[in-house]
């Protein structure tokens, strides 16, 4: 069993046409993701790698009955891409773009909750459940399928992990990149229960990093609902505070609030299992799987 994304999974790309859609669009097919149609506003009628292109995703979904999208549109573009999605009723809507304007993402956020919609990133690498379909532009030929979870703020730490599972022959149930954007649609929080829930999920690896309360969340949440065995890595150990790291979120208020102690600390009382690197992920997971 999966989530979010299996062999049922009937996927648009939004921006199918630009260089970046097509290239994913392309990488997702050969993965043998169900990819039913494209949306450009402006190019419907056109096709591309044999899919036809719509000017809305109400059409998209009204011909192919489409339950999820990915968004392969430049940040200035997301919010009405993605809104159009979220009111349109597809299920799970996955947005790649960095720099998503924050005041988009907090309408979006909230407009994706109350329309009960699973809206993923941004700056997302997507959701990918290993052997039956990918969202988004991850590399798959380093994820195997498996019963190890893994959700994300880090793309980079996150293809070193499977990397370095992959050659200990431990694969992945699901794995979720939720984003390092300082606004996410989907939080740690908000993937938890679906780990929870999933029976092929037998262990789950929170990839965090400096910066917001994500993890602290988490942690009160492992605490009180979650029964299987996690482990926490938190990236950013040596960062300085009021400076931010890479990602958007990734920064340590001056009053060390966001710090990588202080969510450690937090995850520890939780009874999580507290990774110091990717390597050391790996070594934890020999001990449980």
């Amino acid at each position: 069993m999966s989530f979010f994304v299996d062999e049922n999974t009937r996927l648009i790309v939004q921006g199918i046409t630009g260089r970046e859609g097509s290239f994913h669009a392309e990488q997702m097919l050969e993965y043998k993701t169900n990819v039913v149609a494209g949306v450009t506003p402006g190019k419907g009628g056109t096709t591309v790698l044999g899919l036809p292109v719509y000017n809305t995703v109400r059409e998209a979904k009204e011909k192919h009955d489409a339950n999820a999208s990915v968004l392969f549109v430049p940040p200035r573009f997301l919010y009405d891409a993605a809104y159009e999605a979220i009111m349109t009723g597809i299920s799970l809507v996955v947005t790649i773009a960095e720099h998503t304007p924050v005041h988009d993402m907090l309408k979006l956020h909230h407009l994706a909750k109350d329309k009960g919609v699973q809206l993923i990133g941004p700056n997302s690498f997507g959701v990918i459940s290993p052997g039956k379909a990918k969202a988004g532009f991850m590399a798959h030929r380093i994820f195997a399928q498996g019963n190890v979870g893994i959700m994300s703020r880090s793309a980079t730490n996150c293809y070193e992990t499977a990397f370095l599972m992959m050659k200990e022959s431990i694969g992945q149930s699901t794995v979720v990149g939720v984003g390092g954007d300082m606004i996410p649609g989907s939080t740690f929080v908000d993937v938890l229960p679906h780990f929870e829930a999933d029976p092929q999920t037998k262990v789950i690896v929170m990839i965090g990093e400096i910066g917001g309360s994500e993890e602290e969340l988490a942690a009160a949440y492992i605490k009180d609902h979650v029964t299987k065995p996690v482990i926490a890595l938190i990236a950013g150990t040596n960062a300085p505070k009021d400076v931010s790291m890479g990602h958007a979120g990734a920064i340590v208020s001056p009053d060390g609030e966001g710090s990588a102690e202080k969510k450690m600390e937090q995850l520890l009382a939780a009874g999580a299992l507290i990774a110091e690197s990717t390597e050391d992920i790996v070594r934890i997971l020999k001990t449980l799987v």
